[in-house]
């Protein structure tokens, strides 16, 4: 053995020192989306609950806090549309980044004085949340290929913690402070803050490429020549897919405890019913999405999720009263559309580049087609004076959806 030969091998690691680096690597960037998830809707699902408080305390008007209701969609329609280009900075860095930021944002928000400002300080948080949104399909398809569908419903499922915690706990917080409804929001702070170590750990230096897969932004190895989105059939049924299931989830949110209330159910039993909706998506997130990535074509699945939709609309339009529960747990099973949609979103880039521009593609046009419904709901509810016409209109939905649904299933791959 040469003098050189040796030196060369002193300095190789070891093949086992190698591979636990892989495993830690993956091992933290799951950790790392896992809470990146839990972050993603805390900032917007914790102001419900203390609406009238922040109201009163920061005195704003009911169309002003009506407008609060609505940046969420704004916010993530537009700043999607950054994240490709975002990420070629570093995804990893770019994702750490946003969570300071939700971070950040939900700190300073409760500081406000009066509405205006806090409307311009829940852009911050929501900016964050935005970019994750789109990034994080990208984590998924460039660490985990082999496993899209299981670690999509992974995310899923953290998300779904999140929102329903911070629906859940932001009244019993700000109890246990006196009733202060500003340490209840900024209280999600410290969660975000947690989020962001792993990802500042993954970006360190090429810590990427020692980890497990490398950091890489938008763009496409070799010569490839990549394909117009708006060119795309594939790319245009899941932003309609996105949309459409983006406007159900906010008309949910927004109207189904009213609907349980105005058939004559107490507020508390309707609070439960909405509960039913999110809390039944942290399971089923994860199954449907690990059993959708695991399908070559998932229009089967879309279909049957939007009949599902359907009864529940149907129920709610006969009888309400009659059986709540059931139409709630139909109206759950509904909004697995969205861990769904993620899945095919990871599964039609042909590479992770694709996906990136995918994700921003899919999510910031589906967000923008999503804003109109609730205001149309609700302008219905107002003109009719009951949930007849609201109702048909909200089944009607469903139908586009169902045929976006069998189109972005299809077996296709955009590159």
């Amino acid at each position: 053995m040469t003098q050189e030969d040796a030196g060369t091998r002193s300095c190789a690691a070891p093949p086992h020192d190698t591979h636990r680096a892989a495993v830690w690597g993956h091992r933290l960037a799951a950790i790392g989306l896992v809470l990146a998830a839990i972050n993603l809707r805390p900032a917007v699902t914790s102001v419900g609950p203390v609406l009238e408080e922040a109201q009163a305390g920061l005195g704003m008007s009911a169309s002003y806090a009506g407008l609060l209701t609505s940046m969420p969609a704004v916010c993530f329609a537009l700043i999607g549309f950054a994240a490709p280009w975002l990420a070629g900075r570093g995804r990893d860095i770019v994702i750490a980044a946003s969570m300071a930021a939700v971070a950040v944002g939900l700190m300073v928000r409760p500081l406000a004085a009066g509405g205006a400002l806090f409307a311009v300080l829940s852009a911050l948080p929501l900016a964050g949340i935005a970019v994750a949104n789109v990034l994080l399909p990208v984590v998924v398809k460039q660490r985990f290929p082999d496993r899209v569908g299981a670690m999509t419903g992974l995310y899923s499922m953290a998300l779904n913690v999140g929102a329903s915690t911070a629906a859940a706990t932001t009244v019993p917080l700000a109890g246990r402070f006196g009733g202060d409804w500003r340490i209840g929001l900024g209280a999600w702070a410290l969660l975000a803050a947690i989020a962001v170590p792993p990802w500042l750990v993954l970006a360190r230096g090429r810590a990427s490429s020692t980890l497990g897969s490398p950091d890489t932004g938008p763009t496409v190895g070799g010569s490839v020549p990549r394909t117009r989105l708006t060119r795309s059939p594939t790319a245009w049924a899941l932003a309609l897919y996105f949309g459409l299931q983006a406007t159900a989830a906010y008309i949910i949110i927004g109207w189904l405890p009213q609907i349980y209330r105005d058939a004559g159910l107490p507020p508390e039993t309707a609070g439960l019913l909405f509960a039913v909706t999110s809390v039944l998506g942290i399971p089923l997130s994860f199954v449907l999405a690990a059993v959708a990535g695991r399908l070559r074509n998932q229009s089967g699945v879309a279909i049957a999720i939007g009949l599902f939709g359907l009864a529940g609309y149907g129920g709610l339009w006969a009888a309400p009263a009659a059986a709540p529960w059931v139409w709630a747990g139909l109206l759950g099973v509904a909004n697995c559309s969205f861990p769904l949609v993620l899945t095919m979103i990871g599964l039609r880039g042909r590479d992770s580049g694709t996906v990136i521009r995918l994700s921003a593609f899919a999510q910031s046009t589906g967000y923008l087609l999503s804003i109109p419904g609730p205001i149309l709901v609700g302008a219905l509810y107002e003109h009719s004076g009951d949930w007849r016409a609201p109702l048909v209109f909200m089944a009607l939905l469903m139908l586009p959806q169902l045929a976006a649904g069998l189109f972005a299933g299809r077996d296709r791959q955009v590159g």
